[in-house]
């Protein structure tokens, strides 16, 4: 019985969804180029959340810039892999709730 409940309770801890915010951020490297509240390399996430708020897919948007980076005139941000894509469009709602 006790390595059953075991064997749950570590199920439930690979499983257990993704709390995405500024710990999330720091974890994952964000926080090198990106802040909440002001411009660093990258844009502020609260300025991500102006752009992307009230376009029609803003969260899977945002998610595929978050996993697969993105390259344009003077701009530019990594790809990052090891995001997957369940925890990028959970990042990217909690980027679309600072607005």
């Amino acid at each position: 019985m006790k390595r059953i409940l075991s064997i749950l309770i570590a199920a439930m801890a690979v499983s257990a969804p993704v709390l995405a915010n500024e710990e999330f951020a720091k974890e994952k490297k964000c926080t090198k180029c990106h802040a909440t509240d002001r411009v660093k390399t990258g844009p502020s996430f609260r300025e991500m959340a102006k752009k992307y708020t009230g376009q029609a897919d803003a969260s899977a948007k945002l998610a595929t810039i978050i996993i697969k980076g993105f390259k344009g005139t003077g701009e530019e941000m990594p790809a990052n892999p090891q995001i997957n894509e369940a925890d990028a469009k959970t990042f990217a709602n909690w980027i679309l709730s600072l607005k």
